[in-house]
């Protein structure tokens, strides 16, 4: 079992193209060529939906979505329908849970997996200053209520895993256009709404980062490239795993150089 976790930032990537790369990764993983990847990116405008998602949650008009510049997609993951466009951090681990142990000495589950994605962002988001939580229920990130003000919801997770293999995962709303939400009824969840991460923090006591794997430290902005690197980092810490950042597809595997 490899210890090490490649990351990858290819930048702002069109959901297609995007998701090809996470099939040639996945592939890659499951016949062992590779070992585990952290892909960290943002995505132009596009809605995505779950395999079991409700099309009633889409409350735009197709001409609407259109005239907007919003693609639509269906896709293999749980949850229903997200919302991925620039501002936020959308990050899909391709993980082989078979190689992912528990304290107990068990493998690793899918429920087991998400809920340490939660922890990651929610300790993420307390490096910012924002006081996040899981809500019983509800996967995701929530902001804790305070007063009258109900929970908001600060990041998404839809994870697909197919022999043991992960795919899709997570979006973080870092500086995210919030209106762009209203095209949809966000993971079907109508009672409550959404926030971003700059909105949310405290700005006096922003996270810091500049290393993933030597801890030097120094004042971030806030920035979805800045969160990345602190979600890398702590990616690390909860799944047990040394982050290797490369700078291109292709230094992982000369089968990505076109991708």
């Amino acid at each position: 079992m490899s210890d090490v976790l490649t990351l990858l930032t290819p930048g702002r990537v069109d959901y297609p193209r995007a998701l090809h790369l996470q099939e040639q990764l996945v592939e890659l993983r499951r016949t062992g060529a590779i070992g585990d990847v952290l892909v960290l990116l943002e995505h132009p405008p596009v809605l995505t939906l779950g395999r079991n998602a409700d099309r009633t949650f889409i409350t735009a008009s197709e001409a609407e979505l259109a005239a907007r510049g919003v693609a639509l997609h269906v896709v293999k993951r749980g949850g229903d329908v997200t919302y991925h466009g620039p501002g936020q951090l959308v990050g899909y681990p391709i993980l082989d849970l078979r190689t992912h142990f528990l304290e107990t000495g068990a493998r690793m589950g899918v429920v087991d997996c998400v809920r340490r994605l939660e922890e990651v962002l929610i300790r993420v988001a307390g490096e910012y200053g924002v006081r996040a939580m899981r809500v019983p229920g509800r996967t995701g990130v929530w902001t804790i209520p305070g007063g009258s003000i109900p929970e908001k919801k600060l990041a998404a997770i839809g994870m697909h895993v197919s022999r043991g293999i992960t795919s899709h995962g997570f979006a973080l709303n870092v500086s995210t256009d919030l209106r762009d939400f209203a095209l949809i009824v966000p993971c079907g969840i109508a009672d409550r709404t959404v926030t971003n991460l700059a909105d949310e923090a405290d700005e006096a006591s922003f996270g810091t980062t500049t290393s993933i794997n030597k801890g030097a430290s120094q004042p971030a902005p806030l920035s979805v490239a800045s969160v990345g690197l602190n979600v890398a980092r702590m990616f690390g810490r909860i799944f047990e795993r040394q982050v290797l950042a490369l700078d291109a597809p292709a230094e992982l595997h000369p089968t990505l150089a076109n991708w």
